[in-house]
Formats: C-alpha cells, structure tokens, sequence
C-alpha cells in the first residue's frame, strides 16, 4: 500500500512542512526536522555532518537568522543524525537530549557496534564507508526522562530500540504526527534506483547499522498502533494522509528482516556503558565480488584493446 510522499517545491528547495509546525529540512540523504512555533521550537537531528548551514537556512527560514531552539533531541547518536550536534549546540548554547542508553556513545564512552553489510543492497554498499565511532560532545548532553519532550511538552518521545539501543521517535497525539527516526524509513534504502527515485512507503531501517532486528519489529509493531497520520522519517520523503496508518499496518504485520547478516544471527547487547558484547562475523561475499567484477573490467579492457591493434 502506498503513501502519499510529501515534497517541496522548487522554491522551496529542501525544506518543505509536511504537517502543521513541523518542518523538515533535507541534509543529502538524511533527514532533520524543526518543530515548533517562533515562541518555543526544538530541532529534532542535525544531519550530516557539514550540513550545518542547511540547518540555519531551514531555521532562518522559518524564525530568522536570530532564532534559538530549546534544545536538540537527537533520535540516536550515528554520524548521519548527530553529525552537527555538537557545533549548533555550542552555537546556539543549548542542551543536546538524548535516551540514557544512546548517552555512551555521546559523552566518548563507546563506539557502536560494528557495521554489517554482508546482507548486500545499495545502503550496504555505501555502509562500508560509515563511521561506527562514538564521540565525545562538548555542548551539555542531557538524558531524557518522563515521556513529554523538553522545550515541546504536545510531543511525547517514545523508546523504539532496534536500529541503536537508545534510538527513540516522537509522537504528538494531538493530529497523529510521527518523527520517526530510523526505527523505521519512508524509502526503500537497499535499491540503487530507489536512491534516486524515492518512492514514498514505509520501509525497514537502514540494515546494515541495525544491531537487533526483533527489537526493531517491536518498535515497528508500536509505532503502527499509534496509527500516525503523518511521518518524518530519517531518510526518505515524509508521508501524510489517511492511508498512512493502514500502510504502516501492513508494513509491521509483514516486517522481514534481511535474509541473513550478522544481527539477524544474535542482536549486539548493550547497556549504560555502551556496547556489551556483538555476535561473531559472518561471511561477506563482498571482497570475492569485486575482485571478480575487477577481473571482468580488466579482461573487457584489454580486449577491447586488442580489438582496436587489429
């Protein structure tokens, strides 16, 4: 079942509000999401890194050049979310929130586990250039408690592990509106056609940076019951409209994780401290692929070489 995808218009550019008061902002291929009104705002994320000045023209855009959040909640900690985390807080000079089990990989306690990009597929490609490392923020990182939000009490932050241990997504009752994060994403990230194309529908978290799948179809499972009308994912377009809660639905009674990989074996185990323990590897068919697909370039080559000498 497909949703209807939420896209800016050429004025527009990469920022577009795909529900009232909520605002995303496109750094590449990820995600960041301002929300609020000029009289009480937080950014949820802060994307890439060196994106931060798409992150001010979004909030220039929208307040002025002038305008501060209350805060900065990060879904979870990997360099794609957190990458300006820590320049814009210290910019801005406010606090960065986090769930207490992402503070490890926050505070310069513990890099994630490892990446896994044996199950093959575009995202898993690219993964193998992805940083793992944790990182030590100087801005003031606090952990979130209770379930309101700080500095947007109409939002509630819901624990939805699965992609990290500590990732959460936010949820405002009020007109179903889901932040989700990466617990799960509205494009098809394992296709290399859909990294252009986009096609707006519920999709399975980035695989090869989910350290336990059954958490993530838990969250799948309760992020479905909330019945959300509209969604901000991570990665992907947002998606709005009635068929947005039947779509999600049938994605959470259908989750299938990747044929195989190396936490779809075990789950990574973590804590307070960061990462406990991680599954043993398992066979990557990478290296043998390239170096076949190298010896067909080269052999194509030097043919096409000999053909031209004739």
């Amino acid at each position: 079942m497909r949703c209807y995808g939420v896209q800016g218009s050429e004025e527009e550019g990469l920022i577009v509000e795909h529900a009232p008061d909520v605002l995303r902002v496109a750094t590449a291929f990820v995600n960041a999401y301002i929300l609020g009104t000029a009289e009480g705002w937080i950014l949820v994320d802060t994307g890439l890194p060196g994106a931060a000045p798409l992150i001010r023209r979004g909030v220039a855009a929208r307040f002025g050049s002038s305008a501060r959040p209350l805060a900065i909640v990060l879904t979870h900690g990997h360099f794609d979310h957190a990458g300006n985390a820590d320049a814009l807080a210290l910019e801005w000079d406010v606090p960065i929130l986090a769930h207490p089990l992402e503070m490890p990989y926050l505070i310069g306690r513990s890099d994630y586990p490892p990446i896994d990009s044996t199950m093959g597929g575009a995202i898993a490609v690219m993964a193998r250039t992805f940083s793992r490392r944790g990182r030590k923020l100087a801005a003031q990182v606090l952990p979130l408690s209770g379930d309101t939000v700080p500095g947007a009490p109409e939002w509630r932050w819901i624990h939805t592990p699965g992609h990290t241990h500590g990732h959460v997504s936010l949820f405002r009752e009020s007109d179903r509106t889901l932040i989700a994060g990466d617990a799960l994403i509205t494009m098809d990230m394992d296709s290399w056609a859909e990294q252009v194309q986009r096609t707006p529908e519920p999709c399975n978290p980035p695989a090869p940076l989910t350290t336990d799948w059954e958490a993530a179809r838990r969250s799948v499972e309760a992020l479905a019951l909330l019945r959300p009308r509209a969604v901000g994912a991570g990665h992907g377009l947002p998606i709005a409209g009635e068929s947005v809660a039947d779509a999600l639905h049938v994605f959470a009674r259908t989750f299938t994780p990747p044929a195989h990989g190396r936490y779809v074996i075990a789950p990574a185990q973590a804590g307070p401290d960061g990462v406990e323990w991680v599954p043993p590897p398992v066979y990557d068919p990478f290296p043998r692929q390239a170096a076949g697909a190298a010896l067909v370039a080269v052999g194509a080559l030097g043919l096409a070489a000999a053909m031209r000498r004739r």
